[in-house]
């Protein structure tokens, strides 16, 4: 994925469609964990099957950490303090 020279993750708009029964399940979850939200949980969610499905790009490691451990954001200079 391209960066830009400041590290920071270029973001990309996509529109997608879920079964009912999979979006009443993110709103329940989303609203019983308010430091969540529909963008961050379904970034985590590809992070994890893409980490999970053997994914060696470091900027996918990096989502799916920061998805296990409840991180706003996971950066390089992050993953060093």
């Amino acid at each position: 994925m391209n960066e830009t020279p400041d590290a920071m993750p270029v973001h990309v708009s996509v529109e997608n469609q879920l079964p009912e029964d999979l979006h009443r399940a993110m709103g329940v979850f989303i609203a019983e964990h308010p430091q969540w939200d529909q963008y961050r949980l379904v970034q985590a969610a590809i992070a994890g099957f893409l980490f999970q499905q053997g994914c060696k790009e470091r900027a996918v490691a990096q989502h799916y950490l920061a998805g296990l451990f409840h991180q706003q954001t996971c950066t390089p200079d992050a993953l060093h303090s």
